[in-house]
């Protein structure tokens, strides 16, 4: 119990004497930025594929589409993050002369990850959804893109809301590689505060529980999100 509580108190001292909790601070917000912008860019980018996937394949148009599509999905869920991450800022960017920050490659990245798994999300969920729900727009002489935006996709969203929270903590989890391109995170946060103590015990472990209380909050989010929902619902 003494030898811990002396770990505790060099954790103490460098995180506040040092100034370690500045690097926290930064660590939390870069992790939380770049989880919400990859959730966001993501969504854009897997209703879109979402949309083109489940469209008729008469023409020829959507069945190149489709393919480009699902080639997209193929690339990004069958190669880790670390590795886009690696691609993008030591290779693809500097090829074609664009200078990014660790923390802007690491959300244009998560976002484009992202949008790979959100879109196979989405496909299910748009097909969740009654199909006379679309047949009903037609008939009253919208487009198929209108009746997609304005009746389909909404109902879609609240059929997997829980499944994009997951989405959205996996994002959070999967930050901690973010140092690879020099974007500091928690997990950089915490290290430099175990370098300077000598001692990663009590860094890691208050790690780990900052990131339990993350899960734990997004997870309380998306259940009043949902609640919220069939409230509106009951009301309809």
């Amino acid at each position: 119990m003494g030898n811990f509580g002396n770990k505790w108190n060099k954790f103490l001292e460098i995180f506040f004497e040092q100034n370690g909790y500045v690097k926290v601070v930064e660590g939390l917000q870069n992790t939380i930025l770049i989880a919400v912008a990859g959730l966001l860019i993501g969504i854009v980018i897997g209703t879109l594929i979402a949309t083109v996937r489940v469209v008729p394949k008469y023409k020829r148009l959507p069945r190149i589409l489709n393919g480009i599509c699902s080639f997209y999905v193929g690339l990004f869920r069958g190669t880790p993050i670390v590795v886009q991450l690696l691609v993008f800022y030591y290779v693809l960017l500097p090829i074609i002369g664009i200078r990014m920050g660790g923390v802007q490659v690491s959300m244009l990245v998560f976002g484009l990850n992202s949008g790979a798994y959100i879109s196979e999300i989405m496909r299910s969920g748009i097909q969740s959804v009654d199909p006379g729900q679309l047949e009903a727009g037609r008939a009253v002489g919208l487009s198929f893109t209108t009746t997609m935006i304005d009746i389909v996709i909404p109902q879609a969203v609240k059929n997997i809301l829980p499944t994009l929270g997951n989405e959205f903590i996996s994002l959070i989890k999967e930050t901690s590689v973010v140092s690879f391109v020099g974007a500091a995170d928690l997990y950089v946060a915490f290290s430099f505060i175990g370098s300077n103590s000598y001692e990663f015990m009590v860094p890691y472990l208050v790690m780990a529980c900052i990131y339990v209380v993350l899960v734990m909050f997004i997870a309380l989010l998306v259940k009043l999100m949902e609640r919220s929902l069939k409230k509106s619902d009951r009301r309809n």
